[in-house]
């Protein structure tokens, strides 16, 4: 099951305690050192979907204190820092709405800092001071309530009705292995692929590729399972939105995805988009080009693919491209 929610406490670690200790040679004098500083709690991006999973059966999230000071002045060890992995396209809120999105692969971003280590009592003594029997307990890390939320970021999104074909073009187009079957609701979670670049020595040429779960009427208001999805075609660059040239109605389809899109966030309409009529080996050459005359008025472009026609998904692969 793919986790896109999850409220996390992070704690920064506690820095050690000064040390109070003194010279055992009579009269030499304190030498208690100070604490270790505790560690930093960070967030490194990974292109791992399902990273978020890991923190449903563990929300608090310390990392290491600091050692105490030791004897003759020697100080104690710094914590190591506490690296929490999470996804690419990952939100991350405080309880004072500061927010931080991981947009890019390996970035790393600095959450709570660990707390400073307590000074040991040599560092108290002075000419009026010579023996002070006191030490610093170090200071306690930041803590903070995070709420993580994922949206996916891909270059290209899938998006339709149930059983419009889209986990077939996904598996087809890339190394995905997307469940289908020919039913509704086939795909229960969103699926990734990586569109291999045109040139196959240019490996920063790759595209990533998203098959969002089937939308239907009513999904931005909780219907089906699409509305806990819609949040993730906010960050797609481009939709390739599909609609079967089996359906009665390819364009009364259109306008059912369309309008749950506005009602989520009108903003989505602006994305650019392209319609696939899907699986065209289905349906004859006259009622095919029927359909496309009828989904020109939607006024965007139009491509039948089948994922039984090679050219057809060589033709789309050069459009991506």
């Amino acid at each position: 099951m793919l986790v896109d929610e999850v409220s996390i406490i992070i704690k920064g670690g506690h820095g050690g305690p000064g040390r109070v200790s003194f010279h055992k040679k009579k009269g030499a004098g304190p030498d208690g050192g100070n604490g270790g500083k505790g560690g930093d709690v960070w967030v490194e991006a990974t292109p791992d979907l399902y990273a978020l999973n890991r923190f449903v059966s563990k929300r608090v999230l310390a990392a290491p204190n600091g050692e105490p000071g030791g004897n003759n002045e020697k100080s104690g060890a710094n914590a190591k820092d506490l690296i929490l992995v999470m996804p690419i396209g990952t939100f991350i809120t405080d309880e004072e709405d500061k927010e931080i999105e991981l947009d890019e692969i390996g970035e790393k971003v600095l959450l709570a800092k660990g707390g400073l280590g307590g000074k040991g009592n040599a560092f108290f003594k002075s000419p009026s001071n010579t023996t002070p029997r006191y030490a610093q307990p170090g200071l306690t890390g930041e803590e903070k309530k995070l709420n993580l939320k994922l949206k996916l970021i891909a270059d290209f999104g899938l998006i339709g009705l149930p059983n419009a074909g889209k986990s077939s073009i996904l598996n087809e187009l890339t190394s995905a292995n997307a469940k289908i079957g020919d039913y509704p609701f086939t795909t229960l979670e969103p699926n990734l692929g990586i569109l291999p670049p045109r040139h196959p020595e240019r490996s920063e040429g790759s595209k990533i590729l998203a098959d969002i779960p089937g939308l239907i009427e009513g999904a931005s208001e909780g219907k089906g399972l699409g509305h806990k999805f819609l949040k993730h075609i906010e960050k797609v660059k481009l939709l390739l939105h599909c609609i079967s040239a089996e359906s009665a109605n390819p364009f009364a389809d259109y306008k059912i995805i369309l309008e749950e899109l506005e009602k989520f966030n009108p903003k989505l309409l602006e994305k650019q988009e392209i319609i696939l009529l899907t699986k065209s080996d289905l349906v004859d050459k006259k009622d095919l080009e029927k359909k496309i005359k009828d989904l020109n008025k939607t006024k965007k472009q139009i491509i039948p693919v089948s994922i039984h026609d090679w050219e057809s998904l060589q033709s789309l692969i050069k459009i991506l491209g």
